[in-house]
């Protein structure tokens, strides 16, 4: 993983933690796998799905009973990101805030990374 020995890769806020474990304790899941993937207006979109098991160079965040895996591929992307979960009047959902995105679509379901992340 691109990261700091001894930090963790990404911030999980604690009303995503508990929405978090509440979704892996309901469906009977090991974890929450986040990743990136081309498409979308801006040219890249998260990725969110449950997984049983973690695959061999998927990178493991465990946090107060949640548990966060990320992808190979999303790891230099997804460096510093801070996962929150919101409710609000009108939506519900994980907000991630990334220090690497330069860009988003007005929609906020697409992102583009700073050129120097994506050609390494």
């Amino acid at each position: 993983m691109f990261g700091i020995p001894g930090q963790s890769p990404v911030k999980i806020t604690p009303a995503a933690v508990r929405q978090i474990a509440r979704l892996m304790e309901k469906d009977g899941r090991f974890g929450l796998k986040i990743g990136v993937k081309k498409g979308g207006c801006a040219g890249m979109e998260y990725t969110m799905d449950y997984v049983d098991a973690p695959e061999g160079a998927d990178e493991v965040v465990e946090q107060d009973g949640a548990r966060v895996l990320i992808a190979p591929m999303a790891q230099m992307f997804l460096f510093g990101t801070e996962i929150d979960y919101e409710t609000s009047l009108l939506e519900s959902g994980f907000k991630f805030r990334n220090p690497n995105v330069v860009d988003a679509c007005g929609c906020g379901e697409s992102i583009k990374f700073d050129e120097t992340i994506v050609q390494s």
